[in-house]
Order: C-alpha cells, then structure tokens, then sequence
C-alpha cells in the first residue's frame, strides 16, 4: 500500500505523515528529503543552481521511483501534484489524501 500525501507548503503533510505511518506501521517518506538525498544538494541549491524546471524533472523522477515503494506514506513536496503527470501516478498507484488547512492557519506556520 501507498498512501500520497499532498496539499500546500506548510499545512503538515509530514507531521502527520510520521504520525499515520507509525499509526499504520508503515515507513514515511519525506519526498523532498528523498530528493535531496539522491542530490546531494538542498531544495534551494537545486532551484538556484539548476531553476525550477530541471527540479520539478528530479521531483518526478522520484514519484516514480518511489510509486515502487511498498507500504510507506508519501509526504510530497506542495508543487508536486500540477505538475507533469504526478497527480495520475499518485492515483494509479495508492491513495491520495489532500491535506486541506485554513488560509489563517497556514499564514500562522
């Protein structure tokens, strides 16, 4: 099983991403981690140094990589899902769960 985890930057994907993973005894995946780690740079220095197209080709790369995954909750990156065909393989693949948080709560964070 794979449970997608979208929604805006900020509104808590991973933090209850690690709470539903450990609830479900599942892994949790943090995908910008994950890109960052294959790398070897941060979010920034690859949107710095490469722009943002050659950063939204890596975060697709590792949707597919990680569409591979078994029993592991995905926390995306916000941008991940209107981009290419992430959103398809998010929903052929396991389940998509928007995390939908007020525009008040998320200028709070």
């Amino acid at each position: 099983m794979r449970i997608y985890l979208i929604g805006y930057m900020g509104c808590g994907k991973s933090t209850l991403g690690k709470k539903l993973a450990q609830k479900l005894e599942m892994q949790f995946i943090d995908m910008d981690c994950f890109i960052e780690e294959r790398n070897y740079k941060s979010i920034a220095q690859i949107f710095e140094g490469y722009g943002e197209e050659t950063f939204r080709k890596k975060e697709q790369k590792a949707l597919k990589e990680l569409s591979e995954f078994t029993n592991v909750v995905i926390a995306t990156g916000g941008g991940a899902p209107v981009f290419f065909d992430n959103i398809e393989v998010m929903n052929q693949t396991g389940i998509t769960i928007f995390i939908d948080v007020t525009t008040e709560e998320l200028v709070k964070r």
